[in-house]
């Protein structure tokens, strides 16, 4: 940028030269990049037939599915990567309870997961609403309070037996702590797909109308004042600090608190999911078709706590 003169550019009294220095410093400061600079999308592995699910533990582990593998991956923090568990019940989305159990999204028997990362064991948490088989639990979520959000679409896959649903929407799901029956918190979506939260708002993104709204999350758990919060769907999603939403698809799309996008991260095929991962939460990980991406980033992730 060239110089300007302190006086006065030209037809622009002292004043108004003021209050374009300002602006321009607001803008510069408000345009920093959540990307470290010069960082670039690095393709860890491309060992996968479909990457999906990524989960981050309290160490920064991130555990990752390969679903037409029937297997759950690791990715340690010394960068190695390995198969934690196979077969796993064609796992879809994951995420790690406050006790460090793993929660998975198993989808070849159409129920929710608990599996004990040390010896591999697991408890179906759920397989049924009002009696009914579930459709496909695709992603999850767990609150601060350890109750378990998930959102339930209905994909054929061609490992079922059958072809039709026996739920009367494509909705999400909470499981309170404890509890043994779910609750149906948000409906009316073509196709529900990935969500995640803060811990007060909760996004959902229908993927099948291409928008995401969002929610706030009343004390019970249950979902209030939907709104648009912009016109994209996505797959799986993810936050960082500065309460930026992070949204899967042609690429990661990233959309400030407001709605307004911000960024986005050009990485071919289908982008599918995302989390914040490693040591210091600030590597984001993101699962395209065959591959793990890495990328350095200026924010952490955020864990609910």
């Amino acid at each position: 940028m060239s110089r300007i003169g302190v006086t006065k550019l030209k037809g622009f009294p002292m004043k108004k030269c003021m209050f374009v220095f300002f602006l321009l410093g607001f803008i510069s400061l408000h345009a920093e990049s959540i990307i470290v600079e010069g960082a670039k999308p690095v393709a860890v592995s491309q060992e996968f037939k479909f990457t999906e699910g990524p989960a981050v533990d309290k160490d920064g582990n991130v555990y990752f599915t390969d679903q037409p593998n029937n297997r759950i991956m690791l990715w340690k923090t010394d960068g190695s990567i390995s198969t934690f568990m196979q077969p796993a019940n064609r796992s879809n989305g994951l995420f790690f309870d406050h006790d460090g159990t793993l929660i998975a999204c198993a989808d070849e028997n159409n129920e929710m997961w608990r599996i004990n990362v040390k010896d591999k064991s697991h408890q179906v948490i759920i397989n049924n609403y009002q009696g009914k088989r579930l459709n496909a639990p695709n992603d999850c979520w767990v609150d601060a309070k350890g109750g378990i959000y998930f959102s339930d679409p209905f994909y054929k896959r061609k490992w079922w037996k059958h072809n039709k649903s026996e739920q009367d929407a494509e909705a999400v799901y909470y499981l309170p702590k404890g509890a043994k029956d779910i609750i149906r918190v948000a409906d009316g979506f073509k196709r529900p797909n990935g969500l995640v939260s803060d811990g007060k708002t909760m996004y959902i993104a229908d993927i099948g109308d291409k928008k995401t709204y969002a929610y706030d999350i009343a004390e019970d758990g249950s979902l209030k004042n939907k709104r648009l919060f912009c016109s994209m769907g996505s797959d799986g999603m993810t936050l960082d600090e500065k309460g930026n939403l992070y949204i899967t698809g042609r690429g990661v799309h990233v959309f400030d608190k407001n709605g307004k996008k911000i960024q986005h991260i050009d990485i071919k095929g289908w982008n599918a999911n995302v989390c914040f991962g490693g040591k210091d939460m600030k590597t984001l990980f993101i699962t395209a078709t065959k591959s793990l991406y890495t990328l350095k980033m200026n924010v952490k992730g955020i864990r609910v706590k």
